[in-house]
């Protein structure tokens, strides 16, 4: 029976024993080892898609969890990018400028009604807050990953656009989830623990 287009996968079995020696298969159907670039491009975004669904189940203020929710979707689609070579002929799916584009009008909403920076902030204050710098970590080493790879093979340039324009949008929503919980904000004082007399 084929698959219809609406639906992405069709699996009756999880393990294969495919990759039981070290390699995996692209999207195009290559076979790779699986810490090649590419593999460690979209493994690290499967794991930021993860930290988002850990910060989504901790009740998220709107508009953050809407957005979020689109985001972990796009980033199956940012996946699907990576898994297939930019070389590759075929209709494919890819990350679009407009996708970026959305991500930005997100940074200017959200942005909007949050103090000016003054310093550093340190990740934490409420526990959302806390998961989202989470994530934007995690965003920026996919990033890292992605570059290492664009060093090597070609890679869609929008597809690290995204990557650094969501590293910007989580880091604005854990602000915005510390200003909604009345958190206050952790900042960076330079040298600030040096006079700290010892406990």
């Amino acid at each position: 029976m084929t698959r219809r287009r609406d639906e992405p996968v069709r699996m009756d079995r999880i393990y294969t024993r495919g990759g039981d020696a070290g390699e995996t298969s692209l999207g195009d159907g290559a076979r790779v080892p699986k810490d090649s670039p590419r593999i460690e491009a979209y493994g690290d975004v499967d794991e930021l898609n993860a930290v988002l669904g850990l910060a989504l189940a901790r009740a998220l203020p709107e508009p953050a969890a809407s957005w979020l929710t689109i985001v972990q979707n796009e980033l199956f689609d940012l996946g699907a990018d990576l898994a297939v070579p930019l070389e590759d002929a075929r209709e494919r799916l890819r990350v679009t400028a407009g996708q970026v584009e959305r991500l930005e009008g997100w940074c200017d909403e959200a942005n909007e009604g949050l103090p000016m920076l003054r310093s550093f902030v340190l990740p934490g204050g409420s526990e959302a807050a806390a998961l989202l710098h989470l994530g934007r970590t995690v965003c920026r080493r996919a990033e890292r990953r992605a570059v290492t790879l664009a060093a090597r093979e070609e890679v869609n340039p929008q597809a690290l656009a995204y990557l650094n324009r969501l590293s910007d949008l989580l880091f604005i929503l854990a602000r915005a989830a510390n200003a909604a919980a009345g958190a206050d904000e952790p900042l960076w004082k330079p040298g600030g623990t040096v006079d700290e007399p010892p406990s």
